[in-house]
């Protein structure tokens, strides 16, 4: 990708925007100060915090710049990228077609896609590798898209079209026997949404447009280049280096890999999904979506992911599910990370309640980013679930 231009990292503490109609005072004050401190030391341009209980904003923070070159600050209508929080769109469009009985989980993926064969699978036949291996992520396929870029800026984004893919099935075998392991695999949710695309004869994109974000009355988000009508609300986003944020443009096209990490919404959309994973609001056109049975199946584990001395994750269908050992919070969602976008969307069930967090810059090539953004996020989760 293009670098357009230098500019220098904003002080955030002079750009803060912050509400806490509800939220209890102290607790949001300890939030804002652990996000103001956590983004500070990122060096972070801009980034927006948001805690929902019963279908109602508790607490709102805005840090920041959403375009720094037009002085455009971060507020409650920017729209950030969401990168794999993508998936969970995609993952509840394959369970429409499981309600229809167009599809089953159990379909093997060569049944919609007999291309996969050949795929290399050194621990037997690729009929074994089914739809839900590959929404949870056991399916044994790698973790690119597409890992023979280098990174040079002519180069696409990601992969333009399915023949690109398709021409590396050849040369691409299974990590490990499907269903036995956990490996988080992008290339998966490809062939997911082109099982969705032979099914329904619609680009996913479209697809999902008309089946999940118009229901939910989510018009302002889209999958990759920004609507012209929309840009004015658009973040770009930043690589922080040496202290200096190097602006990336507004857009970039995810190609093929759509399906991955290609939505772009506001904070108010992605309020308005919140509550209908929760169950708050139009009951009648959130069964028209996807029937609460339905809908609640794909929280159900499906294999453990990590296990550590502060959390367990497992992987659902399409969802991560945690559980912090101190606080006892069982939280289902998922992250994004694409470009310089970092994203967090949990739901609470217990407390009908969800964090979502999204930031627009991060440090290029360290870690530091997306552990200080987790570090972040618990701190919010314990804080504000425990309400």
């Amino acid at each position: 990708m293009k670098i357009l231009k230098n500019i220098a990292v904003v002080s955030i503490a002079f750009v803060i925007s912050m509400a806490a109609a509800n939220a209890d005072n102290a607790a949001w004050d300890s939030v804002a100060e652990k996000m103001k401190e956590s983004f500070g030391a990122l060096g972070t341009v801009g980034s927006s915090l948001y805690y929902i209980a019963n279908g109602e904003t508790k607490g709102s923070l805005h840090l920041g710049y959403a375009d720094k070159e037009t002085d455009r600050m971060v507020d409650e209508n920017t729209i950030f990228h969401w990168g794999s929080i993508t998936k969970t769109f995609t993952g509840i469009a394959l369970m429409q077609l499981v309600e229809e009985g167009k599809v089953a989980l159990s379909d093997p993926i060569v049944k919609y896609l007999p291309e996969l064969r050949k795929v290399h699978n050194p621990y037997g036949s690729m009929e074994e590798v089914t739809l839900q291996m590959l929404l949870s992520h056991t399916s044994g396929f790698r973790n690119p898209s597409f890992p023979w870029s280098d990174d040079e800026d002519w180069q696409p984004f990601q992969p333009p079209q399915w023949m690109q893919i398709e021409a590396m099935l050849p040369y691409t075998k299974l990590l490990f026997k499907p269903g036995s392991e956990y490996s988080y695999s992008n290339p998966a949710f490809i062939f997911i949404a082109r099982v969705v695309e032979e099914v329904t004869g619609e680009d996913i994109e479209i697809y999902i447009q008309k089946n999940i974000f118009s229901p939910l009355e989510m018009h302002r988000s889209y999958f990759d280049i920004t609507p012209r009508h929309l840009l004015k609300y658009r973040s770009n986003n930043y690589w922080v280096e040496g202290g200096i944020a190097i602006e990336q443009g507004l857009d970039f096209d995810t190609g093929i890999t759509k399906a991955n990490g290609a939505l772009n919404s506001p904070m108010l959309d992605m309020i308005k999904y919140s509550n209908f994973l929760l169950g708050i609001g139009n009951a009648d056109a959130y069964e028209g979506i996807l029937k609460r049975k339905t809908l609640e199946s794909m929280w159900l584990p499906v294999i453990d992911a990590e296990r550590n001395d502060t959390y367990t994750t497992q992987l659902g269908t399409s969802f991560f599910l945690l559980d912090f050992k101190d606080g006892g919070n069982h939280l289902i969602g998922h992250t994004g990370s694409q470009a310089a976008f970092l994203a967090t969307f949990y739901i609470h069930l217990e407390s009908n309640s969800s964090v979502i967090i999204a930031t627009n810059s991060r440090l290029r090539g360290e870690a530091r980013s997306k552990s200080l953004i987790s570090e972040t996020s618990k701190h919010v989760f314990d804080v504000l679930f425990e309400q």
